[in-house]
């Protein structure tokens, strides 16, 4: 779902708040966990799951896939995602 949508949805469900004060608070809520993120704290909403910040080794033996030439993929962070039992028993009903 996009950031559109969920904003539309949000109208759907509280007529009472302008598109403006939805848009903000999603803007508000993205922003603050991707700062989160990046200090590398663990965002946890209760129910839904817990966003965390994991550390990619360094490769040495990675290849290119159209030469097969071994080259050099550098140490990087990767965000997961990892979903909570209660949301996990919602999606497979």
């Amino acid at each position: 779902m996009s950031r559109a949508k969920i904003i539309k949805e949000l109208k759907k469900k509280y007529p009472e708040l302008n598109h403006q004060e939805i848009k903000l608070v999603v803007d508000c809520f993205s922003k603050t966990i991707g700062e989160a993120l990046i200090k590398g704290k663990r965002v946890e909403l209760r129910d839904f799951g817990t966003f965390f910040v994991k550390k990619i080794k360094a490769k040495f033996n990675a290849r290119n896939p159209r030469t097969g030439k071994e080259i050099y993929v550098p140490e990087k962070k990767k965000i997961r995602f990892k979903s909570s039992k209660k949301l996990k028993e919602i999606i497979n009903k």
